[in-house]
């Protein structure tokens, strides 16, 4: 199995092998490399980020201590340091674009924070990560008031940048970018900027890893849960057409978006990563009623899915501070579990790490109309050395364990025996040095790229 080795700053002997994804039986080992991920350093960007007072996205673009502006500045200034760590590596740029709507009455100059970390052999491939830098109290129109934000979302703006000086110490085929997104409580305006700006860059985005409200353990209800993540991952594509929906009714398809295969991925991943955080995998868009920075990059046809923690503590998010009856209310600093915003950074890097190595997933086509055999066919893929098929029961909620063919050099395999109509059957792709895509399924809107790109 792909391996690098994760070290916690706290404990020098604390080493974990993490893969650089689910393996196929005929990938090749690569060499480990020990890199630091420091719940210290978390620490110390969510005081930093809860110290601005309010980072509401209608706060003060200019005062130097206070408000959204000064947090922008900061969290450019962090990943500047990066980039200079790693002989300026990263390219920090600050797309900006002027918005309205209905949570911002007068427009309003949206910043989003981004550092890009260009791949060196398929720089337009593109995996992100993200989180939101912006704050709000129960009043989502309230603009002076405090809002600490410190889980809600300082932890997600913390775990980018700590993913950033972790992994800015390595070099990927592809291209990683790490970014701090303004105005998702106002109507996540900051994701559909990000998105819109990888569009103009003509990336093609293979993921994207959103983080938000990812520090906490400790629920409303006094339940508590530190060794599992949820993942949330849409069913039906939001760019799907009357004929993909059409075309998915007959042939299959509504629970293999791309979303849904790299929450798969990362799910295989997590049990190498480290024995106390489990993947819980949660098949819709979001949380019921609710949203996140992810839905915008759906909508324009990109592989998307969000990290959140198991249990909501909603005392502490979108709240004044105060007391009442005896509780506290509030988003502060010390609600949080800082050694469990750790464990999902460590597994945001292994998976951040094992995207931007391997090549994009093909798009795939089975046909098993009227036979006795199944074909599968897919595109070539560039960064490809071979491929790998694998198949699922249509009932079944995971791959499985084995591929159907563990290695190939075609993109077309005959699966003798094997009656389509029985399975869902899907494709990876295979780097020189072993590193594996997701699985992407052989159903209508299974492949990566948006459908409006599709002839």
């Amino acid at each position: 199995m792909n391996k690098i080795l994760v070290a916690t700053a706290l404990s020098a002997t604390f080493l974990q092998a993490l893969p650089a994804g689910p393996a196929d039986s005929a990938d090749t080992s690569r060499n480990g490399t020990e890199v630091q991920v420091s719940e210290a350093r978390m620490r110390a960007d969510v005081r930093k980020l809860v110290s601005f007072g309010t980072r509401h996205t209608l706060s003060s673009d200019t005062d130097p201590k206070r408000g959204i502006g000064a947090a922008r500045r900061w969290a450019a200034d962090e990943f500047r340091k990066t980039s200079k760590a790693c002989g300026n590596c990263l390219e920090v740029v600050m797309p900006e674009a002027m918005v309205s709507g209905t949570r911002i009455p007068t427009p309003v100059k949206m910043v989003d924070v981004v550092a890009i970390q260009r791949g060196t052999e398929r720089p337009n491939e593109v995996v992100i990560v993200q989180g939101h830098i912006d704050s709000r109290v129960t009043d989502v129109m309230d603009a002076k008031s405090d809002a600490p934000g410190a889980n809600d979302d300082a932890s997600g703006t913390s775990l980018v940048l700590e993913a950033a000086r972790v992994l800015s110490k390595r070099k990927f085929a592809g291209t990683i970018v790490y970014a701090a997104l303004s105005g998702e409580e106002q109507g996540l305006y900051g994701g559909k900027l990000l998105a819109d700006y990888a569009k103009q860059q003509g990336w093609t985005v293979k993921a994207v890893l959103n983080n938000d409200i990812v520090g906490g353990t400790h629920g409303s209800d006094g339940l508590i849960d530190d060794r599992n993540v949820r993942l949330f991952s849409e069913g039906p594509r939001a760019d799907a057409t009357d004929k993909t929906r059409a075309d998915a009714r007959r042939f299959g398809g509504e629970n293999d978006s791309p979303g849904r295969n790299i929450s798969r991925f990362i799910a295989e991943l997590a049990g190498g990563v480290q024995k106390d955080l489990a993947v819980r995998q949660v098949w819709r868009a979001d949380r019921m009623g609710r949203g996140g920075d992810q839905l915008p990059f759906l909508e324009q046809g990109n592989p998307a899915v969000r990290f959140s923690v198991a249990i909501e503590d909603y005392e502490h998010q979108h709240q004044d501070l105060r007391s009442e009856n005896g509780i506290k209310y509030g988003d502060t600093i010390d609600e949080m579990d800082f050694p469990y915003l750790a464990k999902v950074t460590r597994l945001n890097v292994a998976a951040l790490a094992a995207l931007a190595a391997a090549p994009m997933p093909p798009t795939a086509k089975a046909d098993a109309a009227v036979k006795t055999w199944t074909d599968v066919t897919w595109t070539p893929v560039a960064g490809a050395a071979a491929y790998s098929v694998w198949r699922r029961r249509t009932d079944a909620p995971e791959w499985e364990p084995q591929p159907l063919v563990a290695r190939t050099t075609q993109t077309s395999v005959k699966l003798d025996g094997l009656r389509g109509d029985d399975w869902i059957l899907g494709v990876r792709s295979i780097a020189a040095d072993g590193s594996v895509s997701p699985i992407a399924a052989a159903v209508p809107g299974g492949g990566f790229t948006p459908l409006a790109q599709l002839p």
